[in-house]
């Protein structure tokens, strides 16, 4: 692959020497794997939006229904690849001791990629969590009967941050502390507005990290960048791989 995206010789500088990196990941990563949008006038299934389903209160008045949901959107996604972009997000934790992937989706892409070392923000459609217990794990199978049932008996749910849930407080702490201890920090393929995460690059800027946005277009974050590139992040992110 021809290394077409002209970076700046600075930010060549800051990736050489930096002792440590993260990541930020949105939406717009998983969208070139071709994961659709369940949120807004595409997101209907069955006349239900992502905002009536993926609620507390609606698992508890209907957890087969909420399942049923999520089975299919399990379905919608299960055959699908990591992109260039996750590749070379993969490629960049094995290259730098002090790394971390904070990411806001939840389709696992980055897990088949390869990254370990994530943060995931909002959850993981690929883990369960016991009602009872609220012990998590990985269960990628098909579920033969909805809901599920924790090997106790109690019922499964998702391990996804519903709307009107907290994010787990051992995940924003974790991104915290990485956030501060950053030397390059890249934000990748996020609108920028959705919080905590949209908060993280500017603490990572007030400890002295470097800013490197990756996206379609520009975002609430693009001013407190250092260094900006609008396109696709499957075919720019390799190009800072190439250059290591």
């Amino acid at each position: 692959m021809e290394n077409s995206i002209s970076i700046k010789e600075k930010t060549l500088e800051v990736l050489k020497n930096a002792a440590s990196v993260v990541v930020l990941t949105g939406a717009g990563v998983s969208a070139e794997s071709g994961v659709p949008t369940f949120r807004g006038k595409d997101g209907l299934w069955k006349n239900h939006r992502a905002e009536e389903l993926a609620t507390p209160s609606a698992f508890a008045k209907d957890p087969k229904l909420v399942w049923e949901w999520y089975s299919w959107r399990r379905e919608l996604i299960r055959d699908l690849e990591p992109n260039p972009a996750h590749d070379t997000i993969s490629e960049l934790e094995n290259r730098f001791e002090q790394f971390s992937l904070i990411t806001q989706n939840v389709d696992g892409l980055h897990n088949k990629a390869g990254n370990r070392k994530i943060v995931e923000l909002h959850g993981n459609i690929w883990k369960v969590r016991c009602t009872e217990e609220g012990k998590t794990s990985w269960n990628d199978e098909k579920f033969s009967k909805l809901p599920p049932l924790c090997e106790c008996g109690a019922m499964l749910r998702p391990d996804i941050v519903w709307f009107g849930e907290a994010l787990p407080g051992d995940s924003i702490s974790k991104a915290l502390e990485q956030s501060r201890s950053a030397d390059l920090f890249f934000v990748v393929g996020t609108s920028g507005v959705v919080e905590p995460a949209a908060s993280l690059p500017l603490v990572a800027k007030e400890t002295g990290a470097y800013l490197v946005e990756i996206n379609m277009e520009k975002t609430p974050l693009s001013g407190f960048m250092d260094d900006t590139y609008m396109g696709k992040a499957g075919e720019i992110l390799p190009s800072f791989a190439m250059n290591l």
